[in-house]
């Protein structure tokens, strides 16, 4: 399992590639579970919350302004309904 410091040292690319092959990962787990038993069910929760980790890092290094953007849209959405 990384840390989140060791996450935050990677690059945008580095961290949507390791979230890929960790999802990819995730996804075969669950199906060898479907099929028949895995030797460590907890390795499905390892591989979730290291994909949480990753994404929550990613997003803290959005900028901003799109942050803005999106809140101002749906503000300006708000606004026009109290109108209505």
């Amino acid at each position: 399992m990384l840390k989140p410091s060791q996450i935050r040292d990677m690059t945008v690319e580095e961290m949507e590639q390791r979230r890929h092959d960790i999802e990819e990962d995730l996804f075969n787990l669950k199906f060898r579970r479907s099929v028949q038993q895995i030797e460590n069910p907890l390795k499905i929760r390892i591989l979730r919350r290291e994909i949480a980790k990753i994404k929550t890092i990613l997003n803290e290094n959005r900028p901003i302004a799109i942050n803005h953007k999106a809140a101002s849209a749906v503000s300006g959405d708000k606004a026009k309904q109290e109108n209505s």
